[in-house]
């Protein structure tokens, strides 16, 4: 026993023990993966020397951030996802972002448009616009970023298996704005594994489907040098269910599919591993998300040296979005949820994020307001300029709990991912349903937790009252899915679909063969043919995915 141990034992039996007869611990303090939490930590607890798990600031194993000086060179990039009824609607609210002080935009679509339909599918009905915003053609993407010179702003797109569509109509939309290629930052999601597990807006097959994801990768290694192809994304699986080590592990077991799937194309790695982006929720356990974050990006690191041997050592930096917790907000008392969200973009912040979206208080209940979303970005806004969290790097770097935990979450996620490995990967263990069973039973913990009163939500399950919520509702206006419908007949009507037909016949016929695919969408796209147009080319040859579910 070390020295430490030693007096630890004598301070347990000298002063601890007669403490915890007169005033017992509080029951129930665990972790979101249901372990208990310790109830100190010392340097015992802490593996390994400084140099090897810590080292300093950009540097590798990037425990402590990847960048040398952090926040103190530049703040994180604050983005609102944002996103509902028309382009045009969604960009008046871009453009008040802005004027708010916002510093990156982010694209909700809405649901026909994540699946590949268009607002005159009959699968569309009643959903245009609900959830984000409808965007079936490239004039509806210039609506979009209308005003907005798409050389000076980084864009994140949430969309996934329809990115490389989406993508194109972004890029012809700069050309018409004389902005280069080479000069377009930002992000689409493209993310296509963690929607056969959490989110279910898939079209096509896994296999077809990482065809697409690698075809853009390659595409925007060759011709978008500031642009992240990908943004490998455990945000989803924690919304459905999953604890910090899952997400973590799931996040990074994707992420090594993805890059094998890149290699078996013929690409090199430490061409496109550099921007390779990902995606992580922040939940309200303050130090174990801080934990979570920083066991992320060293387990990353760890991996790419381990498995790909990259010769570059930014191949290895985990750069991240961080979106605070929607499953964790609540209807009751609505604006406790902005105590919630500066809780968890503090964590994102201490865990040293590279972009931040802050949720609104009233999204529990309806799509946020302006002056929620106004409250959500001055959120970002105070931490940034007002807490001084961001003034020093890593400022919870070295302490004994968080330093612990962030050893536990890296072994307990690397126990995952080789079980994972043993199944063959993580598309055989999506196709086995080997990652949605795992989350299914942690979400059915947590909820049983909830309901016995052992995990407590604030206005849910104690300190409830039976007042009516009180709070402006932003609706969408049923007249939106006309107009649509209506741009996208005129559209059709004006357009040379000799044109057209031709395009989609020479994508279809490039999605017979190998090449890439993300040429012969943007000739599409430049002809005008439509989102949902394009996505059934692909349906006519990849076909169409649907999950066998067993009882």
């Amino acid at each position: 026993m070390s020295e430490i141990s030693d007096k630890m034992s004598e301070w347990e039996d000298e002063v601890l023990s007669s403490v915890l007869k007169r005033y017992p611990e509080r029951g129930g303090l665990s972790r979101s993966t249901g372990e208990p939490v310790e109830r100190l930590c010392t340097p015992d607890d802490v593996a390994g020397d400084y140099v090897t798990q810590l080292g300093f600031p950009g540097a590798y194993p990037f425990t402590r951030g990847v960048q040398p000086t952090m926040y103190r060179g530049r703040l994180w990039t604050m983005r609102q996802y944002a996103g509902y009824a028309s382009a045009a609607e969604s960009n008046r609210r871009y453009k008040f972002l802005l004027e708010q002080g916002q510093t990156g935009l982010s694209v909700a679509f809405d649901l026909p448009t994540q699946m590949g339909y268009d607002a005159d599918h009959p699968l569309a009905l009643g959903e245009v616009g609900k959830v984000g915003v409808s965007i079936c053609s490239l004039e509806d993407m210039a609506r979009l970023f209308d005003g907005i010179p798409l050389d000076k702003v980084s864009t994140s797109m949430t969309i996934n298996s329809p990115a490389a569509v989406l993508l194109a109509m972004y890029i012809v939309v700069a050309e018409g704005q004389g902005v280069s290629v080479g000069a377009l930052r930002g992000t689409i999601q493209n993310d296509i594994l963690k929607e056969y597990v959490a989110r279910g807006t898939y079209i096509y097959p896994p296999k077809p489907s990482m065809r697409l994801v690698t075809d853009t990768i390659s595409f925007c290694t060759e011709n978008l040098s500031h642009w992240n192809p990908i943004s490998i994304s455990g945000y989803h699986m924690r919304e459905a269910g999953c604890d910090a080590v899952q997400e973590v592990a799931f996040t990074m077991a994707d992420a090594i599919a993805y890059v094998e799937a890149a290699l078996a194309a013929g690409q090199d790695f430490d061409d496109f591993a550099g921007r390779l982006s990902f995606f992580f929720a922040a939940h309200n356990n303050l130090l174990e998300e801080v934990a979570k974050f920083r066991a992320a990006r060293r387990l990353w690191a760890r991996l790419v040296m381990e498995r790909f041997g990259a010769k570059k050592e930014r191949s290895a930096r985990l750069r991240f979005h961080t979106q605070t917790s929607g499953v964790t907000l609540t209807a009751q008392q609505p604006e406790n949820n902005v105590v919630r969200v500066t809780l968890q973009a503090l964590a994102a912040v201490l865990g040293g994020t590279q972009s931040l979206h802050t949720n609104s208080r009233d999204e529990a209940l309806w799509l946020p307001t302006e002056e929620s979303v106004q409250i959500a970005l001055r959120t970002q806004q105070i931490l940034a300029y007002e807490s001084g969290v961001a003034d020093a790097i890593d400022p919870l770097g070295g302490s004994y709990y968080v330093e612990s935990l962030t050893d536990r979450i890296e072994v307990a996620a690397r126990e995952y991912i080789q079980r994972i490995d043993d199944l063959g990967g993580a598309v055989a263990a999506v196709e086995a349903g080997y990652i949605q069973s795992e989350i299914q039973d942690s979400a059915y913990r947590q909820q049983r937790q909830i309901e016995a009163g052992g995990r407590v939500i604030v206005g849910v399950n104690r300190f409830t009252e039976d007042t009516k919520v009180d709070l402006p509702r932003l609706t969408v206006d049923p007249a939106i899915e006309r107009e649509q419908r209506a741009r996208l007949a005129a559209l059709k009507d004006r357009r040379d679909n000799a044109a057209v037909g031709a395009r989609l016949q020479r994508l279809q016929d490039a999605a017979r063969g190998t090449e890439n695919l993300v040429p012969p969408i943007l000739d599409a796209v430049r002809a005008y043919a439509t989102l949902g147009e394009i996505c059934d080319a692909l349906r006519a040859v990849f076909g169409e995915y649907v999950q066998v579910t067993t009882v």
